[in-house]
């Protein structure tokens, strides 16, 4: 089993600290808890440093607390998955189906309660400061010196503004509403201006760049995607890249941002357990490389240089295999 050097604090910034080095994150969504779960092993493989939640860590669906809790207790049974949290520390963040109700926002009446079973899941201190603010966001720090890494996770469910759908089953765009609230868009900016490490991973449940498909999407929320574009330009964040889960597919889109010096990339990786039945084309102007409708957990790796480092994104599927690839290098 390979051995971790943890140095754990839940600090009044909430920020929790790995003090070991980090040469790979692994990262996934859509995770039902009765269902096969193939792709533990190919991701125990790399021997990631940590592994991140986006998601739909579990499929809770409900309003009974009691039935939820069993649901995390399956899952924390999973022999894999109990090699996964003995080797690396776990993290993550909610979507919808673990939040505790499809596509759910501020409304969900339960949502104390079930942050409370999810942060039980993700071990989170019953003392933690985490627990003792409202919603489901934190920051964490993989290693030390130039060579740091900050985790971001952020909370599109607990503040989230109410949404509508069309005739047509389409979600009607919402001008005016919120996704993260304002306490949690402080924290955020907070966060960013910290400036504390080479490459800043920003991770959600829902897709930040896609922007044509019907579904669940920062984009539902156009000015609050235009705000999140924003205070990357205005922090300067070198270095970010998005992570987002949700979709039951793969892909990576990429946009510019003025004032950012490289592409912004969103690796959607969503399928742990399962994906669409079959493949079905859906327009995105934003992906580079293929739709891919399999399962699938994504890895950055993290080449270290002394003036530079190297993050290859990639998605993976069953067998290990590779899927898609991109590669951002980050100056110091």
């Amino acid at each position: 089993m390979k051995q971790i050097k943890l140095l754990f604090l839940i600090l009044l910034t909430t920020t929790a600290t790995y003090a070991q080095s980090v040469k790979t994150i692994a990262f996934g969504s859509c995770n039902r808890q009765d269902r096969a779960q193939p792709l533990w092993k190919p991701i125990l493989s790399h021997q990631p440093d940590a592994f991140v939640w986006l998601g739909d860590n579990i499929y809770g669906d409900t309003e009974d607390m009691s039935l939820m809790k069993a649901k995390y207790e399956k899952q924390l049974s999973n022999p894999d998955y109990q090699q996964i949290i003995a080797q690396m520390p776990v993290v993550g963040t909610w979507d919808d189906h673990d939040y505790g109700k499809n596509d759910a926002g501020k409304e969900y009446p339960k949502k104390v309660e079930s942050r409370e079973l999810m942060y039980d899941f993700l071990n989170i201190p019953a003392d933690s400061d985490l627990r003792k603010r409202e919603g489901a966001y934190s920051a964490h720090l993989f290693g030390e010196g130039d060579q740091r890494v900050k985790v971001i996770l952020l909370d599109a469910r607990y503040f989230r503004d109410d949404l509508q759908k069309d005739a047509d089953n389409a979600y009607v765009i919402n001008q005016t509403g919120t996704v993260l609230g304002d306490a949690q868009w402080a924290w955020l900016e907070k966060e960013l201006m910290k400036k504390d490490a080479a490459v800043t991973v920003i991770g959600c449940g829902i897709q930040f760049i896609s922007e044509e498909h019907i579904y669940e999407k920062w984009a539902n929320f156009p000015k609050e995607r235009q705000r999140l574009f924003d205070l990357l330009s205005k922090t300067q964040a070198n270095g970010t890249i998005l992570l987002s889960g949700d979709r039951h597919i793969a892909e990576i889109s990429k946009v510019e941002i003025a004032g950012v010096n490289h592409p912004i990339y969103d690796v959607t990786s969503s399928g742990l357990t399962h994906t669409w039945n079959s493949y079905r084309p859906e327009a995105n102007k934003h992906r580079v490389g293929d739709l891919i409708a399999k399962l699938n957990f994504g890895l950055l790796h993290f080449d270290w240089q002394s003036d530079r480092v190297d993050v290859k994104m990639e998605i993976r599927g069953e067998e290990d295999a590779l899927y898609l690839q991109e590669t951002l290098t980050v100056k110091y």
